[in-house]
């Protein structure tokens, strides 16, 4: 079982360059991360080199967090906002390597929200076949995420049928399925094709995963035995230093 870390939520005391050498340091397998574009390419890319740790995904930027943006790709009337972000996202990954771009929709709602959302992410995915990355969408829960277009996978799947685009998936963050849907066990079984990235944390403080009331030794093991290879993405908010609390990558891999 491999792990990735989300640097967007680990080693946040630290430039982005420092904490892929820290995630390097603990053992990880590869790093994603939100929105690194303050961080000039080239140190990104010293900081990959000497790791050797490659970047699995960034996000599209969220448009103006101060203004309540969080994502702008399913805003009616903001095309060309999102279609830059997307365009900026893409160039970025191309420029480090990176597989795969999560496009965030935003805060919207109804039929002409799903309309521009689909519209964008065909633009998205077709930037993006030429270099072979994927697209990701994300249904975040309404508790953390209030208002945010995209809630369960139901709807993600029913957005991506719309695209039918091959290279979007679905980015199954099991925090968010879990609060939202729950069973995660047999939704991954049954997403799993459609299914582009996993991240994890645990419920329902979004801490380190060997707490909480998912069993996660269960869900990686599931995940193992389904022949899932690809890191999965630790996207929790350590309490404390981050290093103090990767305990849970030598107790919870199948077989430990």
């Amino acid at each position: 079982m491999k792990f990735s870390a989300n640097l967007g939520f680990l080693w946040r005391d630290r430039p982005l360059p420092a904490a892929i050498r820290a995630a390097k340091a603990a053992g990880f397998d590869a790093v994603e991360c939100h929105g690194p574009y303050d961080v000039p390419v080239a140190q990104m890319n010293q900081a990959l080199r000497d790791t050797g740790l490659s970047m699995l995904s960034l996000n599209t930027r969220r448009g103006n967090p101060v203004s309540g943006d969080n994502g702008l790709s399913a805003l009616p009337g903001r095309e060309a906002e999102a279609r830059s972000a997307i365009d900026e996202a893409i160039r970025y990954a191309v420029a480090i390597g990176a597989s795969r771009v999560h496009v965030m929709a935003g805060i919207a709602s109804g039929a002409s929200a799903h309309q521009s959302f689909v519209a964008n992410l065909t633009y998205a995915c077709a930037q993006a076949l030429p270099h072979g990355i994927s697209i990701l969408i994300e249904p975040l829960n309404i508790y953390d995420a209030p208002g945010y277009f995209l809630n369960t996978t139901d709807q993600a799947i029913a957005v991506i049928d719309a695209v039918g685009a091959a290279n979007l998936f679905l980015m199954f963050d099991c925090y968010h399925v879990q609060l939202m849907e729950g069973d995660l066990t047999n939704r991954l079984t049954s997403l799993l094709p459609r299914i582009g990235h996993i991240q994890f944390a645990s419920v329902p403080d979004r801490g380190a995963p060997d707490q909480g009331e998912v069993n996660y030794r269960h869900i990686f093991r599931t995940l193992r035995n389904l022949g899932y290879t690809a890191p999965l993405g630790a996207e929790y908010r350590p309490e404390g230093d981050t290093d103090s609390t990767l305990g849970w990558m030598r107790t919870l891999r199948p077989g430990a």
